[in-house]
């Protein structure tokens, strides 16, 4: 393997192993060590945030498929962490609605 394949590799490696973790963090794959779910958004944030230095820090320095990899593995991660966001929030509305009905009754 050319020294430039290799970097290639360990570059996406990388990439890869932050997109593990954002997704561990957003509670979509299970934490290999406890083997449950675990949840924490502020650390998938950070890990999204972690990504885009990267990218930014890099920019120039990649070639096209390492940065559409790149840009491909933040996008994927920033969408999901929406839809996450938006589970927080639909269940915040549920329970203020079932809080509402209750004090009704």
């Amino acid at each position: 393997m050319a020294e430039s394949e290799k970097e290639t590799a360990l570059f996406m490696g990388l990439a890869l192993m932050f997109h593990a973790a954002a997704m561990q963090h957003m509670g979509k794959t299970k934490n290999p060590l406890s083997d449950k779910i675990e949840r924490s958004l502020d650390q998938a944030q950070f890990v999204i945030d972690t990504l885009d230095a990267l990218a930014s820090k890099t920019k120039g320095n990649l070639s096209d498929e390492e940065s559409r990899f790149l840009a491909n593995i933040i996008k994927e991660l920033k969408l999901n962490y929406v839809e996450e966001l938006g589970k927080d929030e639909a269940q915040k509305s549920g329970s203020a609605e079932s809080s509402a009905s209750e004090k009704k009754d």
